[in-house]
Protein backbone atom coordinates (compact mmCIF):
# COMPACT_ATOMS: atom_id res chain seq x y z
CA UNK A 1 0.00 0.00 0.00
CA UNK A 2 2.97 2.32 0.45
CA UNK A 3 3.23 2.74 -3.34
CA UNK A 4 -0.43 3.77 -3.77
CA UNK A 5 -1.35 7.38 -4.41
CA UNK A 6 -2.95 9.47 -1.69
CA UNK A 7 -6.22 9.46 -3.64
CA UNK A 8 -6.21 5.66 -3.85
CA UNK A 9 -5.44 5.34 -0.14
CA UNK A 10 -8.27 7.67 0.83
CA UNK A 11 -10.66 5.82 -1.51
CA UNK A 12 -9.72 2.47 0.00
CA UNK A 13 -10.07 3.79 3.55
CA UNK A 14 -13.45 5.31 2.68
CA UNK A 15 -14.57 1.99 1.16
CA UNK A 16 -13.31 0.09 4.20
CA UNK A 17 -15.15 2.44 6.57
CA UNK A 18 -18.41 2.10 4.63
CA UNK A 19 -18.01 -1.69 4.45
CA UNK A 20 -17.39 -1.99 8.19
CA UNK A 21 -20.38 0.22 9.03
CA UNK A 22 -22.70 -1.69 6.68
CA UNK A 23 -21.43 -5.05 7.94
CA UNK A 24 -22.02 -4.10 11.57
CA UNK A 25 -25.45 -2.69 10.71
CA UNK A 26 -26.37 -5.80 8.68
CA UNK A 27 -25.24 -8.24 11.35
CA UNK A 28 -27.06 -6.25 14.02
CA UNK A 29 -30.25 -6.20 11.93
CA UNK A 30 -29.97 -9.93 11.24
CA UNK A 31 -29.46 -10.73 14.92
CA UNK A 32 -32.33 -8.51 16.07
CA UNK A 33 -34.61 -9.92 13.38
CA UNK A 34 -33.89 -13.50 14.44
CA UNK A 35 -34.52 -12.59 18.09
CA UNK A 36 -37.78 -10.93 17.05
CA UNK A 37 -39.00 -13.99 15.14
CA UNK A 38 -37.98 -16.26 18.00
CA UNK A 39 -39.99 -14.07 20.37
CA UNK A 40 -43.03 -14.25 18.07
CA UNK A 41 -42.72 -18.04 17.77
CA UNK A 42 -42.39 -18.42 21.52
CA UNK A 43 -45.43 -16.21 22.04
CA UNK A 44 -47.50 -18.35 19.62
CA UNK A 45 -46.41 -21.57 21.33
CA UNK A 46 -47.17 -20.23 24.81
CA UNK A 47 -50.61 -19.03 23.74
CA UNK A 48 -51.43 -22.43 22.20
CA UNK A 49 -50.04 -24.17 25.29
CA UNK A 50 -52.27 -22.18 27.64
CA UNK A 51 -55.31 -22.75 25.44
CA UNK A 52 -54.62 -26.48 25.18
CA UNK A 53 -54.17 -26.73 28.93
CA UNK A 54 -57.54 -25.04 29.43
CA UNK A 55 -59.24 -27.57 27.15
CA UNK A 56 -57.53 -30.59 28.69
CA UNK A 57 -58.48 -29.46 32.20
CA UNK A 58 -62.07 -30.47 31.29
CA UNK A 59 -61.00 -34.04 30.34
CA UNK A 60 -62.63 -36.51 32.86
CA UNK A 61 -60.54 -39.47 31.67
CA UNK A 62 -58.17 -40.49 28.96
CA UNK A 63 -60.92 -42.53 27.29
CA UNK A 64 -62.84 -39.32 26.60
CA UNK A 65 -59.98 -37.84 24.52
CA UNK A 66 -61.99 -38.34 21.30
CA UNK A 67 -64.64 -35.93 22.55
CA UNK A 68 -62.09 -33.09 22.81
CA UNK A 69 -60.69 -33.53 19.33
CA UNK A 70 -63.10 -31.05 17.69
CA UNK A 71 -62.06 -28.35 20.15
CA UNK A 72 -58.36 -29.17 19.75
CA UNK A 73 -58.67 -29.22 15.97
CA UNK A 74 -60.41 -25.86 16.01
CA UNK A 75 -57.71 -24.46 18.30
CA UNK A 76 -54.67 -25.85 16.53
CA UNK A 77 -55.96 -25.87 12.99
CA UNK A 78 -55.98 -22.08 12.83
CA UNK A 79 -52.20 -22.20 12.58
CA UNK A 80 -51.24 -24.36 9.62
CA UNK A 81 -47.57 -24.61 10.59
CA UNK A 82 -48.31 -25.83 14.11
CA UNK A 83 -48.50 -29.49 15.16
CA UNK A 84 -49.66 -30.81 18.57
CA UNK A 85 -48.91 -34.19 20.14
CA UNK A 86 -50.39 -35.42 23.43
CA UNK A 87 -48.74 -38.40 25.14
CA UNK A 88 -49.83 -40.37 28.16
CA UNK A 89 -47.52 -41.36 30.98
CA UNK A 90 -46.47 -44.47 29.03
CA UNK A 91 -45.51 -42.45 25.98
CA UNK A 92 -48.50 -43.56 23.94
CA UNK A 93 -49.84 -41.02 21.46
CA UNK A 94 -53.33 -39.87 22.49
CA UNK A 95 -53.61 -37.05 20.01
CA UNK A 96 -51.56 -35.93 16.97
CA UNK A 97 -52.76 -33.10 14.76
CA UNK A 98 -52.39 -32.31 11.94
CA UNK A 99 -49.90 -35.10 11.43
CA UNK A 100 -47.51 -37.10 13.49
CA UNK A 101 -44.09 -35.41 13.70
CA UNK A 102 -41.24 -37.68 14.67
CA UNK A 103 -39.93 -35.59 17.56
CA UNK A 104 -36.70 -36.98 19.08
CA UNK A 105 -37.13 -38.80 22.37
CA UNK A 106 -34.91 -36.37 24.21
CA UNK A 107 -37.26 -33.46 23.45
CA UNK A 108 -40.36 -35.38 24.63
CA UNK A 109 -39.33 -35.53 28.27
CA UNK A 110 -38.58 -31.86 28.89
CA UNK A 111 -40.76 -30.34 31.54
CA UNK A 112 -39.54 -26.77 31.68
CA UNK A 113 -41.45 -24.45 29.29
CA UNK A 114 -38.38 -23.48 27.30
CA UNK A 115 -38.43 -23.38 23.52
CA UNK A 116 -36.25 -25.87 21.71
CA UNK A 117 -35.09 -26.12 18.10
CA UNK A 118 -34.76 -29.20 15.98
CA UNK A 119 -33.90 -29.67 12.31
CA UNK A 120 -35.01 -32.65 10.25
CA UNK A 121 -33.14 -32.54 6.94
CA UNK A 122 -34.26 -29.28 5.28
CA UNK A 123 -37.10 -28.63 7.74
CA UNK A 124 -36.55 -26.50 10.84
CA UNK A 125 -38.79 -26.86 13.94
CA UNK A 126 -39.27 -24.94 17.14
CA UNK A 127 -41.35 -26.32 19.97
CA UNK A 128 -42.36 -26.56 23.60
CA UNK A 129 -42.69 -29.61 25.85
CA UNK A 130 -44.99 -29.31 28.87
CA UNK A 131 -46.57 -31.65 31.43
CA UNK A 132 -50.28 -31.14 32.12
CA UNK A 133 -51.82 -32.36 35.38
CA UNK A 134 -55.46 -33.31 34.92
CA UNK A 135 -57.75 -33.94 37.92
CA UNK A 136 -58.68 -37.57 38.15
CA UNK A 137 -55.57 -38.81 36.34
CA UNK A 138 -52.78 -40.41 38.32
CA UNK A 139 -50.03 -39.32 35.95
CA UNK A 140 -49.71 -36.10 33.99
CA UNK A 141 -49.98 -35.91 30.22
CA UNK A 142 -47.17 -34.65 28.01
CA UNK A 143 -47.98 -31.97 25.44
CA UNK A 144 -45.66 -31.33 22.51
CA UNK A 145 -46.27 -28.20 20.42
CA UNK A 146 -44.11 -28.15 17.25
CA UNK A 147 -43.92 -25.12 14.94
CA UNK A 148 -42.49 -25.39 11.42
CA UNK A 149 -40.21 -22.33 10.97
CA UNK A 150 -38.57 -23.38 7.72
CA UNK A 151 -39.96 -20.29 5.97
CA UNK A 152 -38.20 -18.15 8.61
CA UNK A 153 -34.88 -19.76 7.84
CA UNK A 154 -35.45 -19.32 4.11
CA UNK A 155 -36.17 -15.65 4.71
CA UNK A 156 -32.92 -15.19 6.63
CA UNK A 157 -30.89 -17.06 4.02
CA UNK A 158 -32.33 -14.80 1.30
CA UNK A 159 -31.71 -11.78 3.51
CA UNK A 160 -28.06 -12.75 4.03
CA UNK A 161 -27.61 -13.44 0.33
CA UNK A 162 -29.02 -10.07 -0.71
CA UNK A 163 -27.11 -8.35 2.06
CA UNK A 164 -23.82 -9.84 0.75
CA UNK A 165 -24.64 -8.69 -2.78
CA UNK A 166 -25.63 -5.25 -1.50
CA UNK A 167 -22.44 -5.06 0.57
CA UNK A 168 -20.26 -5.77 -2.47
CA UNK A 169 -22.14 -3.21 -4.58
CA UNK A 170 -21.97 -0.63 -1.77
CA UNK A 171 -18.22 -1.21 -1.37
CA UNK A 172 -17.62 -0.65 -5.09
CA UNK A 173 -19.86 2.42 -5.18
CA UNK A 174 -18.25 3.85 -2.05
CA UNK A 175 -14.80 3.29 -3.56
CA UNK A 176 -15.85 5.20 -6.69
CA UNK A 177 -17.42 7.99 -4.63
CA UNK A 178 -14.35 8.07 -2.39
CA UNK A 179 -12.15 8.46 -5.46
CA UNK A 180 -14.24 11.38 -6.71
CA UNK A 181 -14.34 13.06 -3.29
CA UNK A 182 -10.61 12.54 -2.72
CA UNK A 183 -9.73 13.92 -6.16
CA UNK A 184 -11.90 16.95 -5.51
CA UNK A 185 -10.54 17.49 -2.00
CA UNK A 186 -6.92 17.08 -3.09
CA UNK A 187 -7.21 19.41 -6.08
CA UNK A 188 -5.13 22.08 -4.25
CA UNK A 189 -2.31 19.53 -4.01
CA UNK A 190 -2.53 18.94 -7.76
CA UNK A 191 -2.31 22.69 -8.18
CA UNK A 192 0.86 22.74 -6.11
CA UNK A 193 2.25 19.82 -8.12
CA UNK A 194 1.56 21.54 -11.41
CA UNK A 195 3.04 24.79 -10.17
CA UNK A 196 6.13 23.00 -8.87
CA UNK A 197 6.52 21.17 -12.20
CA UNK A 198 6.26 24.42 -14.15
CA UNK A 199 8.45 26.39 -11.76
CA UNK A 200 11.31 28.32 -13.31
CA UNK A 201 13.34 31.41 -12.56
CA UNK A 202 10.75 33.54 -14.37
CA UNK A 203 7.75 32.20 -12.39
CA UNK A 204 9.03 32.48 -8.83
CA UNK A 205 6.75 35.44 -8.19
CA UNK A 206 3.60 33.33 -8.73
CA UNK A 207 1.64 32.36 -5.62
CA UNK A 208 -1.16 29.89 -4.91
CA UNK A 209 -4.37 31.77 -3.99
CA UNK A 210 -5.46 30.94 -0.45
CA UNK A 211 -9.20 31.65 -0.81
CA UNK A 212 -10.31 28.30 -2.37
CA UNK A 213 -7.90 26.21 -0.30
CA UNK A 214 -9.52 24.08 2.48
CA UNK A 215 -8.58 24.92 6.06
CA UNK A 216 -6.62 21.65 6.48
CA UNK A 217 -4.33 22.56 3.55
CA UNK A 218 -3.95 26.28 4.21
CA UNK A 219 -0.85 25.76 6.36
CA UNK A 220 0.74 23.65 3.60
CA UNK A 221 -0.13 26.24 0.94
CA UNK A 222 1.14 29.07 3.14
CA UNK A 223 4.42 27.21 3.67
CA UNK A 224 4.73 26.59 -0.07
CA UNK A 225 4.10 30.27 -0.86
CA UNK A 226 6.63 31.26 1.79
CA UNK A 227 9.15 28.89 0.19
CA UNK A 228 8.52 30.51 -3.20
CA UNK A 229 9.07 33.92 -1.62
CA UNK A 230 12.38 32.77 -0.12
CA UNK A 231 13.47 31.25 -3.43
CA UNK A 232 12.50 34.42 -5.26
CA UNK A 233 14.46 36.54 -2.79
CA UNK A 234 17.47 34.22 -2.97
CA UNK A 235 17.35 34.19 -6.78
CA UNK A 236 17.15 37.98 -6.91
CA UNK A 237 20.07 38.25 -4.52
CA UNK A 238 22.03 35.70 -6.53
CA UNK A 239 21.29 37.55 -9.77
CA UNK A 240 22.32 40.86 -8.23
CA UNK A 241 25.37 39.23 -6.73
CA UNK A 242 26.40 37.78 -10.09
CA UNK A 243 25.95 41.17 -11.73
CA UNK A 244 27.89 42.91 -8.95
CA UNK A 245 30.81 40.51 -8.98
CA UNK A 246 30.94 40.70 -12.78
CA UNK A 247 31.05 44.48 -12.50
CA UNK A 248 33.72 44.41 -9.80
CA UNK A 249 35.92 42.03 -11.78
CA UNK A 250 35.31 43.77 -15.09
CA UNK A 251 36.96 46.98 -13.90
CA UNK A 252 40.39 45.49 -13.01
CA UNK A 253 40.28 43.19 -16.03
CA UNK A 254 39.51 46.18 -18.27
CA UNK A 255 42.35 48.14 -16.67
CA UNK A 256 44.75 45.26 -17.21
CA UNK A 257 43.70 44.88 -20.83
CA UNK A 258 43.87 48.60 -21.61
CA UNK A 259 47.22 49.19 -19.97
CA UNK A 260 48.73 46.11 -21.57
CA UNK A 261 47.46 47.12 -25.03
CA UNK A 262 48.82 50.64 -24.59
CA UNK A 263 52.25 49.39 -23.50
CA UNK A 264 52.41 46.87 -26.35
CA UNK A 265 51.33 49.41 -28.98
CA UNK A 266 54.98 50.45 -29.41
CA UNK A 267 58.39 49.82 -27.94
CA UNK A 268 59.07 51.52 -24.62
CA UNK A 269 61.87 51.74 -22.12
CA UNK A 270 62.28 49.50 -19.08
CA UNK A 271 60.80 52.13 -16.73
CA UNK A 272 57.48 52.20 -18.64
CA UNK A 273 57.23 48.43 -18.53
CA UNK A 274 57.94 48.38 -14.79
CA UNK A 275 55.35 51.08 -14.15
CA UNK A 276 52.77 49.10 -16.11
CA UNK A 277 53.59 45.90 -14.22
CA UNK A 278 53.21 47.65 -10.87
CA UNK A 279 49.85 49.04 -11.97
CA UNK A 280 48.79 45.60 -13.15
CA UNK A 281 49.88 44.14 -9.82
CA UNK A 282 47.48 46.48 -7.97
CA UNK A 283 44.61 45.30 -10.13
CA UNK A 284 45.64 41.66 -9.71
CA UNK A 285 45.75 42.10 -5.94
CA UNK A 286 42.28 43.63 -6.08
CA UNK A 287 40.99 40.62 -8.05
CA UNK A 288 42.73 38.20 -5.71
CA UNK A 289 41.15 39.90 -2.69
CA UNK A 290 37.70 39.70 -4.27
CA UNK A 291 38.16 35.99 -5.04
CA UNK A 292 39.44 35.25 -1.51
CA UNK A 293 36.50 37.11 0.02
CA UNK A 294 34.04 35.27 -2.20
CA UNK A 295 35.54 31.90 -1.25
CA UNK A 296 35.25 32.85 2.42
CA UNK A 297 31.58 33.82 2.00
CA UNK A 298 30.87 30.63 0.05
CA UNK A 299 32.28 28.60 2.94
CA UNK A 300 30.22 30.63 5.39
CA UNK A 301 27.03 30.00 3.40
CA UNK A 302 27.66 26.25 3.53
CA UNK A 303 28.64 26.17 7.20
CA UNK A 304 32.26 25.28 6.43
CA UNK A 305 33.86 27.96 8.61
CA UNK A 306 35.51 26.18 11.54
CA UNK A 307 36.38 28.55 14.35
CA UNK A 308 39.18 27.89 16.80
CA UNK A 309 37.62 27.88 20.26
CA UNK A 310 39.81 29.77 22.68
CA UNK A 311 39.34 32.52 25.22
CA UNK A 312 39.68 35.89 23.46
CA UNK A 313 39.73 39.28 25.20
CA UNK A 314 38.12 41.79 22.84
CA UNK A 315 39.87 44.81 24.37
CA UNK A 316 43.26 43.35 23.34
CA UNK A 317 42.11 43.02 19.73
CA UNK A 318 40.84 46.62 19.81
CA UNK A 319 44.16 47.91 21.21
CA UNK A 320 46.06 46.06 18.47
CA UNK A 321 43.81 47.49 15.74
CA UNK A 322 44.11 51.00 17.17
CA UNK A 323 47.90 50.74 16.82
CA UNK A 324 47.44 49.58 13.22
CA UNK A 325 44.98 52.33 12.23
CA UNK A 326 46.59 55.14 14.23
CA UNK A 327 48.51 56.61 11.28
CA UNK A 328 45.48 56.41 8.98
CA UNK A 329 43.36 58.14 11.63
CA UNK A 330 45.91 60.92 12.06
CA UNK A 331 46.05 61.48 8.31
CA UNK A 332 42.26 62.00 8.32
CA UNK A 333 42.38 64.18 11.45
CA UNK A 334 40.49 61.60 13.53
CA UNK A 335 40.99 60.22 17.02
CA UNK A 336 40.31 56.74 18.41
CA UNK A 337 38.78 55.93 21.78
CA UNK A 338 38.04 52.62 23.50
CA UNK A 339 36.22 51.71 26.72
CA UNK A 340 35.19 48.57 28.53
CA UNK A 341 36.40 44.99 28.33
CA UNK A 342 34.98 41.52 27.81
CA UNK A 343 35.85 38.07 26.63
CA UNK A 344 34.33 35.56 24.22
CA UNK A 345 35.10 32.01 23.23
CA UNK A 346 36.13 32.08 19.57
CA UNK A 347 38.78 32.45 16.87
CA UNK A 348 41.08 35.42 17.48
CA UNK A 349 42.03 35.84 13.78
CA UNK A 350 38.42 35.85 12.60
CA UNK A 351 37.34 38.24 15.36
CA UNK A 352 40.28 40.50 14.47
CA UNK A 353 39.12 40.55 10.84
CA UNK A 354 35.49 41.27 11.74
CA UNK A 355 36.31 44.17 14.07
CA UNK A 356 38.89 45.50 11.58
CA UNK A 357 36.27 45.61 8.80
CA UNK A 358 33.85 47.60 10.94
CA UNK A 359 36.55 49.91 12.29
CA UNK A 360 38.00 50.69 8.85
CA UNK A 361 34.47 51.38 7.61
CA UNK A 362 33.94 53.85 10.48
CA UNK A 363 37.22 55.64 9.74
CA UNK A 364 36.29 55.96 6.07
CA UNK A 365 32.95 57.70 6.72
CA UNK A 366 33.80 59.85 9.77
CA UNK A 367 34.24 63.59 9.07
CA UNK A 368 37.59 65.18 9.92
CA UNK A 369 38.07 66.30 13.50
CA UNK A 370 35.76 63.71 15.09
CA UNK A 371 36.29 60.59 17.21
CA UNK A 372 35.61 56.91 16.48
CA UNK A 373 34.60 55.12 19.69
CA UNK A 374 34.68 51.41 20.50
CA UNK A 375 32.62 50.32 23.54
CA UNK A 376 32.72 46.83 25.05
CA UNK A 377 30.00 45.84 27.49
CA UNK A 378 29.07 42.50 28.94
CA UNK A 379 26.20 40.97 30.85
CA UNK A 380 25.69 37.56 32.36
CA UNK A 381 24.51 36.24 28.97
CA UNK A 382 26.44 38.13 26.26
CA UNK A 383 29.35 40.38 25.39
CA UNK A 384 28.66 43.30 23.03
CA UNK A 385 31.17 45.35 21.03
CA UNK A 386 29.92 48.59 19.45
CA UNK A 387 31.81 50.82 17.00
CA UNK A 388 30.33 54.36 16.87
CA UNK A 389 31.21 57.26 14.61
CA UNK A 390 29.58 60.62 13.86
CA UNK A 391 28.72 61.43 10.29
CA UNK A 392 26.02 61.33 7.68
CA UNK A 393 22.96 59.34 8.79
CA UNK A 394 22.01 56.11 7.03
CA UNK A 395 18.31 55.96 6.01
CA UNK A 396 16.32 53.30 7.87
CA UNK A 397 15.45 51.37 4.70
CA UNK A 398 19.16 50.69 4.10
CA UNK A 399 20.11 49.47 7.59
CA UNK A 400 19.11 45.82 7.06
CA UNK A 401 20.79 45.63 3.64
CA UNK A 402 24.15 47.00 4.71
CA UNK A 403 25.39 43.44 5.25
CA UNK A 404 24.45 42.25 1.75
CA UNK A 405 27.30 41.58 -0.62
CA UNK A 406 28.41 44.52 -2.79
CA UNK A 407 25.66 46.69 -1.30
CA UNK A 408 26.29 50.40 -0.93
CA UNK A 409 23.91 53.09 0.31
CA UNK A 410 25.10 55.27 -2.57
CA UNK A 411 25.91 53.05 -5.59
CA UNK A 412 27.87 55.87 -7.21
CA UNK A 413 30.48 55.87 -4.42
CA UNK A 414 33.57 53.73 -4.88
CA UNK A 415 35.75 54.89 -2.01
CA UNK A 416 38.83 53.25 -0.68
CA UNK A 417 41.55 51.09 -2.09
CA UNK A 418 41.56 47.66 -3.69
CA UNK A 419 40.14 46.05 -0.57
CA UNK A 420 36.98 48.19 -0.56
CA UNK A 421 34.72 46.18 -2.88
CA UNK A 422 31.59 46.01 -0.75
CA UNK A 423 32.25 42.63 0.90
CA UNK A 424 33.64 43.71 4.26
CA UNK A 425 30.35 43.90 6.16
CA UNK A 426 29.09 40.67 4.57
CA UNK A 427 32.24 38.90 5.76
CA UNK A 428 31.85 40.45 9.21
CA UNK A 429 28.31 39.14 9.51
CA UNK A 430 29.43 35.64 8.48
CA UNK A 431 32.17 35.67 11.13
CA UNK A 432 29.80 36.89 13.86
CA UNK A 433 27.19 34.27 12.95
CA UNK A 434 29.88 31.58 12.91
CA UNK A 435 30.46 32.53 16.56
CA UNK A 436 26.70 32.13 17.24
CA UNK A 437 26.34 35.89 17.58
CA UNK A 438 24.46 38.63 15.76
CA UNK A 439 25.30 42.01 14.23
CA UNK A 440 23.13 45.03 13.50
CA UNK A 441 23.44 48.73 12.71
CA UNK A 442 21.79 51.81 14.22
CA UNK A 443 21.92 55.33 12.83
CA UNK A 444 20.25 58.14 14.75
CA UNK A 445 21.07 61.39 16.57
CA UNK A 446 24.15 62.09 14.45
CA UNK A 447 25.79 58.73 15.36
CA UNK A 448 26.09 55.55 13.34
CA UNK A 449 26.97 52.41 15.30
CA UNK A 450 27.63 48.79 14.43
CA UNK A 451 26.91 46.36 17.25
CA UNK A 452 28.33 42.83 17.51
CA UNK A 453 26.87 40.61 20.22
CA UNK A 454 28.47 37.27 21.20
CA UNK A 455 27.34 34.66 23.73
CA UNK A 456 29.41 35.08 26.85
CA UNK A 457 31.75 32.19 27.66
CA UNK A 458 31.97 30.63 31.09
CA UNK A 459 35.52 31.93 31.57
CA UNK A 460 34.81 35.50 30.56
Amino acid sequence: MKHLSLTARMSLMFMLAVTVVLTVAGLSFNHLSQRHFESLDYQVLVEKLESTQSILQRLPSVTNMAGLKPQLNALLGAHRDLAAIILDSEGQVLFAEPAMVNVPQGLRVRSAPTMWEWQDQAVMYRGLTAEINIPGLAAPLTLLLVLDVTHHMAFFEALQRWFTIGLVISALVSAALGWVVARSGLSPLWQVTQMAASMSAKSLKERIPMEPVPMELQQLMASFNAMLARLDEAFVRLSNFSADIAHELRTPVSNLTTQTEVVLSRRRDIGAYEETLYSNLDDLNRMSRIIDDMLFLAKADNGLIVTQREQVQLEKIVDKLFDYYQLAAEDRGLSLKASGDGGVLGDVLMLDRAISNVLSNALRYTPRGNTVTVNITQTSAATTLSVENPGEMIPAEHLKRLFDRFYRVDPARREGGPSNVGLGLAITRSIVEAHRGRIWCTSAGGLTAFHMEFPRSAKA
